[in-house]
C-alpha cells in the first residue's frame, strides 16, 4: 500500500465531525427541556404511587404526590404536562361514561389543585370517554350497540371540555377522533368566554397496536373486551398517509391550536408530510409502547437506554414535531441539565 496516496477530492465532510465542538456547531436539531410534555396518570385517593409494570418508572399519582412530581418537573424547566384519569372506580363507570360530566370528580379537583400550586406550569387534558365508560370505547354506542354514535358523542364530549376549561386547563386535547368535535368544542368554550383555552386536537390518532401499556395504566378495558365493535371505526387506518393529512387540514379550518400525530416514532414520514402541509404547531404523541420496547430491550441488555431514548426523540424533532409528548420527559430533562453542567 502506498502510505504517501491522498484522493484528489476537494469536499471532505469528515471534517465537520472531527471534535465536539465542531459538531456541535452544525448540528441541525437540538432537543430542549422546551420541548417536552409529561403524561402523567392521577388516580383517586390519599394513597402511595401505584407501579405500572408495564411502564417502568411510570406511576399512577393521587393528587399529594402529583404535586409533587409537577413541582420537580417544573424545576426541570419543563413547561407543560398532560393528565390522564387512572382506574375510575367500576361503579362509576357505565355505557354512557357519565363520571366524565361530574363537576366534584377527583379528575378535576387534580387539575385544578396543579393550576393553584404551580400555576406556571401548562395543563393539558384528554378529552375522551374511555376511560369511564363500560365498553371501552372514546364514545357512547348507538342503540344496537354496534357503532360509535359520533354526534351524541361530541355533545358529551363539548360538556367535558367545558367542565376541564372552569377547572382552568390551559388546553383541551380530544383524542377520540369524532367527525366534527374540533369545531363544535371551539364553538362551546368561546359561547362560554373560554376564548384562550387552547385546543391540541389528536387530528392523526392511528388504530395502533402500541397503546396496550395506556390501557393497561388507565384502567380502559382492553380489546379483549370491546366486543366485535372495533376502534378501527374512528381511528386512521395505519396504512393512510392522505388521509391522515386530510384530517390534519380540517382540524386547522375548526379551530385547532395545535394538531397531533399518534404514535409518533412509527409515524415519521406522517409528520414530515403534515408539517409541511399546516400553518400551526405540531405536536407528536411518543406513546406507551414505544417507551416501553426501549425499556424492556435496555433492561435486556440489548439497548443503551440513554442514547436510544435521545435518538427516538430526537427523530421525532427532526421530522418536524414543534412539541413531544413522552414518558421520557422527566429522564431527558435530566439528562439534558446534566449535560449543561458538564459542558458549563
Amino acid at each position: 500500500m502506498n502510505d504517501s496516496f491522498i484522493l484528489d477530492i476537494v469536499q471532505r465532510p469528515r471534517r465537520l465531525r472531527k471534535s465536539h465542538a465542531i459538531r456541535s456547531l452544525v448540528q441541525e436539531t437540538w432537543l430542549r427541556t422546551d420541548d417536552f410534555i409529561q403524561p402523567i396518570f392521577v388516580v383517586e385517593g390519599d394513597g402511595e404511587p401505584i407501579e405500572i409494570e408495564s411502564l417502568p418508572g411510570i406511576k399512577r399519582l393521587p393528587i399529594k404526590h402529583l404535586l409533587r412530581e409537577c413541582e420537580e418537573l417544573s424545576a426541570l424547566d419543563i413547561r407543560a404536562i398532560a393528565l390522564f384519569p387512572a382506574f375510575i372506580p367500576d361503579a362509576k363507570k357505565n355505557i354512557l361514561g357519565s363520571e366524565a360530566l361530574n363537576t366534584n370528580s377527583f379528575f378535576l379537583k387534580a387539575i385544578r389543585s396543579v393550576k393553584e400550586h404551580i400555576p406556571e406550569l401548562a395543563v393539558i387534558t384528554d378529552i375522551a370517554l374511555d376511560p369511564y365508560t363500560t365498553h371501552g370505547h372514546d364514545g357512547i354506542l348507538n342503540k344496537q350497540g354496534t357503532d360509535v354514535d359520533n354526534d351524541k358523542t361530541v355533545a358529551i364530549l363539548c360538556a367535558m371540555a367545558l367542565l376541564h376549561a372552569e377547572a382552568g386547563v390551559d388546553f383541551v386535547a380530544p383524542s377520540d377522533m369524532m367527525d366534527g368535535r374540533i369545531g363544535a368544542i371551539r364553538t362551546t368554550l368561546d359561547s362560554q368566554d373560554f376564548t384562550t383555552t387552547g385546543i391540541i386536537a389528536y387530528s392523526s390518532k392511528f388504530n395502533s397496536a402500541y397503546y396496550g401499556p395506556f390501557r393497561e395504566a388507565v384502567g380502559s378495558a382492553p380489546s379483549a373486551q370491546l366486543g366485535n365493535l372495533s376502534k378501527k371505526t374512528y381511528q386512521l387506518n395505519p396504512a393512510n398517509r392522505n388521509e391522515a393529512i386530510y384530517e390534519s387540514i380540517l382540524d386547522q379550518a375548526e379551530g385547532a391550536d395545535v394538531l397531533m400525530v399518534k404514535p409518533a416514532g412509527l409515524y415519521l414520514d406522517i409528520i414530515r408530510d403534515i408539517k409541511n402541509e399546516i400553518s400551526i404547531p405540531l405536536a407528536a404523541y411518543q406513546v406507551t409502547g414505544e417507551y416501553a420496547q426501549i425499556y424492556a430491550a435496555s433492561q435486556r441488555g440489548w439497548l443503551d437506554l440513554g442514547r436510544a431514548r435521545e435518538e427516538s426523540l430526537m427523530a421525532i424533532k427532526r421530522a418536524g414535531a414543534d412539541m413531544i409528548f413522552t414518558y421520557f420527559a422527566k429522564e431527558q430533562a435530566q439528562a439534558i441539565r446534566m449535560n449543561n453542567l458538564s459542558s458549563g
